[in-house]
C-alpha cells in the first residue's frame, strides 16, 4: 500500500481498533472478574464497531467510484473494506464467547486462567493492524499472521482438555460443551488475524496472495538475492487450471523480472521441477534454471529463471510477419533437433482416445448439448459421441508410433518461448514431459492455435496458415522417419485436443465449430484402411478454416 490513507478513513480505522481492542479487553477481564457488568459492556457494544465499519465501506466506495483512481489506490481503498470487515468481526467473536460464558454455571469447567493469554495474543495483532496499513509494514503483517498458529495450538490444548473431560462421568457436560464453542470462537479469531495479514500484504504486493504462499516467496526471494531486506514486488502472470499461481518478481527499483515464482501443490510442482531437471539432462538449454525450491506442508515453490522474449501466443497476435516467419522457422529447427537427439527405437503409444474419455466428462459440464445417444437421418445412423470415442480407441490400438520422442507434453503456444535477440528458443510448463509419440506436441499445438478467441479475420487466416506451416513441417519430418500412419495418428490427436479444449471454450459457436472438427476426424479414421495408412491424409485446408 504505497499511497496515503485518507484522513477520514484513517480516524475511523484508529476509533475502529481502539474499539476492537476494548472490547477484547473487557472479554479478557471477564474470564478474571466475571460481571454482569463487564457481561453487558461486550454483549451491548454490537452497534459501534459495526457503524465504523459502516463509515469506511462508505468513504471507499465513494472514492472507488471516481473516474481518476488509480490502481494502486484502488488496492488500498479495497484492502481498507476488508479490514474493517475483519476488524468488526472479531468484536463478533467477542460476543459470541460471552453468550457462551454468561450461561455457564461454573466457569472452572473451562480453566478460565488458560484464555486471557490467548486474548493478550489478539490484542497483540490488532495493536499492530494500524502501523501496518497505514505503514505499508509486511513485517508487521507478517507479525500478525504468525499469531494464528500459536492461537491454534493454545485452542488445540484446550479443546483435547475439554474433549478428555467430557469422556468422564459427572454433570458439567454443559459447561464443558460451552467452553469449546468459546475455543472455537477464539480459534476463528485468529483466522482472522491471517485473514487480516494477508489483506495488508496482498496490498503491498499488488496482488492476492496467502500467507503460505508469501513464506515460501520471502524465502525463496532470500535464497536469489542473499539477503533478509531486499525490497520485491510480484506481478500475476498466469493462474494454471490445476490451481498453481504464476508471477513475475522484480527487486529493488528495477521493473523487469528478475525470476518466475510458480506455487501449488507439492505434488503438481515437484513434477514441474523433475520435468525441467530432465530437459537439462537430455537436451540442455531448452528449459528455464530452476533458481530455489521449497516445501512447506502439502505446498510447494519454485523460483525459475526468467526467459526473456515473446510467448508464441505474443508473436502470433502482435507482432510482425517477419518475426513469426523468423520465430517459426527457429521453432521448426529446435524441434527437429530434439527429435533427432532424444529419438529411441522403442514403439509407444499415446492413447489418444483413452485421453479424451478420461475427459468427456468435464467436457459435458460445460456443453451439455455434445451428449446425446445418436440419431438416423434419412436412414443414416449418426453414431453418439461416445461411441466413436469408443470404435476409435479400439483402432488406435493398432497404431503406435514407431519410434519416441522426448516431448513437452503441453506444448501450447503459451508455453514457448522466444528471444528475437538471442534467436533462441525456450520451452516453459515442463511438468507433463516424457518420451512418447512426437503427434502428441503437434496436435496441441495446431489446436492450441485454433482454439485462440480472436474474431479478426485478417487476424484469424494468419492463425489458421501458422497450424498448417505446422503440419507441413511435422509431416515432412514424418516422411523422413518412414512413419507410415503419421496422419491416422494426428487425425486422432487432434480430434482428442479439439474435443477437449472445448470445456475451457464458452462461445458456443467456436466449441461447436471444435466439437464438429474433432467428430468428422473420428470418422475419418474409423473410416480408413489401417493397411493403407499410408494413403490416409487429413484435410487440412477443410479443418484449419473459419
Amino acid at each position: 500500500m504505497t499511497n496515503r490513507i485518507p484522513e477520514s478513513i484513517q480516524d475511523n480505522l484508529r476509533f475502529l481498533c481502539v474499539e476492537v481492542d476494548s472490547q477484547l479487553a473487557n472479554l479478557q477481564a471477564f474470564f478474571t472478574s466475571p460481571t454482569a457488568a463487564i457481561a453487558r459492556r461486550v454483549a451491548e457494544r454490537d452497534g459501534y464497531a459495526r457503524n465504523l465499519k459502516m463509515r469506511i465501506h462508505a468513504d471507499c466506495i465513494r472514492r472507488l467510484s471516481r473516474k481518476k483512481t488509480g490502481e494502486a489506490r484502488r488496492r488500498l481503498l479495497r484492502s481498507l473494506e476488508l479490514v474493517s470487515t475483519d476488524l468488526d468481526r472479531l468484536t463478533e467473536l467477542s460476543r459470541e464467547c460471552i453468550h457462551q460464558l454468561v450461561d455457564m454455571d461454573d466457569l472452572a469447567a473451562l480453566d478460565p486462567e488458560t484464555f486471557p493469554p490467548m486474548l493478550a495474543q489478539v490484542r497483540s495483532g490488532v495493536a499492530k493492524v494500524e502501523e501496518a496499513v497505514a505503514g505499508s509494514n509486511t513485517q508487521r503483517a507478517l507479525q500478525i499472521g504468525r499469531l494464528e498458529a500459536s492461537l491454534q495450538k493454545d485452542v488445540r490444548r484446550r479443546v483435547s482438555h475439554c474433549i478428555t473431560a467430557l469422556k468422564r462421568r459427572h454433570n458439567r457436560t454443559e459447561d464443558l460443551t460451552r467452553a469449546l464453542f468459546v475455543a472455537q470462537a477464539i480459534r476463528q479469531m485468529g483466522e482472522v488475524l491471517l485473514h487480516l495479514s494477508e489483506v495488508i500484504i496482498s496490498a503491498n504486493l499488488g496482488q492476492s496472495v496467502n500467507f503460505e504462499r508469501y513464506c515460501s516467496l520471502q524465502s525463496l526471494v532470500e535464497d536469489l538475492t542473499d539477503s533478509e531486506n531486499e525490497d520485491f514486488s510480484m506481478a500475476p502472470i498466469a493462474e494454471t487450471r490445476s490451481g498453481s499461481s504464476i508471477s513475475g518478481i522484480s527487486t529493488g527499483q528495477d521493473d523487469d523480472y528478475v525470476a518466475i515464482f510458480k506455487d501449488g501443490l507439492k505434488r503438481k510442482v515437484k513434477e514441474e521441477r523433475q520435468g525441467v531437471e530432465s530437459w537439462h539432462e537430455i537436451y540442455p538449454g531448452l528449459a528455464p534454471k530452476i533458481l530455489s525450491y521449497k516445501k512447506r506442508g502439502q505446498s510447494a515453490a519454485l523460483l525459475i529463471e526468467h526467459m526473456p522474449g515473446f510467448t508464441f501466443e505474443q508473436i502470433l497476435l502482435n507482432e510482425s510477419s517477419e518475426l513469426l516467419d523468423e520465430a517459426l522457422k527457429r521453432l521448426t529447427r529446435t524441434l527437429k533437433s530434439v527429435w533427432r537427439e532424444t529419438h529411441t527405437d522403442i514403439p509407444v503409444a499415446a492413447n489418444h482416445m483413452q485421453q479424451l474419455e478420461k475427459r468427456l466428462g468435464e467436457v459435458y459440464k460445460i456443453h451439455p448439448e455434445f451428449k446425446h445417444s445418436g440419431a438416423t437421418v434419412c436412414g443414416v445412423d449418426l453414431l453418439a459421441f461416445d461411441t466413436l470415442v469408443e470404435r476409435a480407441r479400439d483402432k488406435e490400438a493398432g497404431l503406435e508410433a514407431p519410434f519416441s520422442v522426448y516431448i513437452h507434453g503441453d506444448f501450447n503456444v503459451d508455453n514457448i518461448i522466444y528471444d528475437p535477440l538471442e534467436r533462441r528458443i525456450n520451452f516453459i510448463d515442463l511438468h507433463r514431459s516424457s518420451y512418447m509419440d512426437y503427434v502428441q506436441d503437434v496436435s496441441v499445438f495446431m489446436v492450441s492455435n485454433y482454439r485462440l478467441q480472436i474474431k479478426d479475420a485478417p487476424l484469424r487466416r494468419r492463425i489458421m496458415q501458422l497450424a498448417q506451416d505446422f503440419y507441413r513441417m511435422a509431416r515432412r519430418y514424418a516422411i523422413s522417419q518412414d512413419d507410415v500412419t503419421f496422419e491416422l495418428r494426428l487425425a486422432l490427436g487432434l480430434a482428442r485436443s479439439f474435443a477437449t479444449s472445448t470445456r475451457f471454450i464458452l462461445d458456443n459457436a467456436l466449441a461447436n465449430s471444435m466439437f464438429l472438427r474433432a467428430r468428422y476426424l473420428l470418422e475419418l479414421v474409423l473410416a480408413a484402411d489401417p493397411q493403407k495408412a499410408h494413403r490416409f491424409r487429413i484435410p487440412m485446408k477443410e479443418i484449419f478454416v473459419d
